[in-house]
């Protein structure tokens, strides 16, 4: 599968609809994206089951700004619609594969546990000692 080119009015579909969704967020001036430009569309050929996506962030600024892109290139990727990596730099391809298999390879019920432990912590101890407060009477 080659790339496709995503816009505000893709990107939520597109995560919706890909199981893993990786995205490169790039621009035209941008040398080390030119660079990396042919490992990714080379990879993506390698990886039918999963989405290669670009964001042009001349064309698109409003995602680009909705996730804080500071620096380009700047490959996110999606599984189950949780981001799950975020990282500027272009990747040579060796990196990249091994990237893929990582996320191939994540148990996303443990992601979402601790998606969810992390959402708890933030609600503070208070609510955890009401629910013990709760769970001996």
């Amino acid at each position: 599968m080659s790339t496709i080119n995503l816009t505000k009015d893709t990107f939520e579909k597109t995560i919706l609809d890909g199981d893993i969704v990786l995205v490169d967020f790039w621009a035209e001036w941008c040398g080390p994206c030119k660079m990396f430009g042919p490992t990714y569309e080379k990879v993506s050929e390698q990886y039918p089951n999963i989405t290669f996506a670009k964001v042009d962030t001349e064309a698109e600024p409003e995602l680009a700004g909705y996730f804080q892109i500071r620096s380009i290139p700047t490959l996110m990727a999606f599984k189950e619609q949780i981001g799950v990596f975020s990282q500027p730099g272009a990747l040579p391809e060796d990196a990249l594969t091994d990237l893929i298999g990582q996320i191939e390879g994540l148990d996303m019920d443990a992601v979402r546990k601790e998606i969810e432990d992390e959402a708890d912590e933030h609600e503070g101890h208070d609510h955890a000692d009401h629910e013990h407060e709760h769970a001996s009477t």
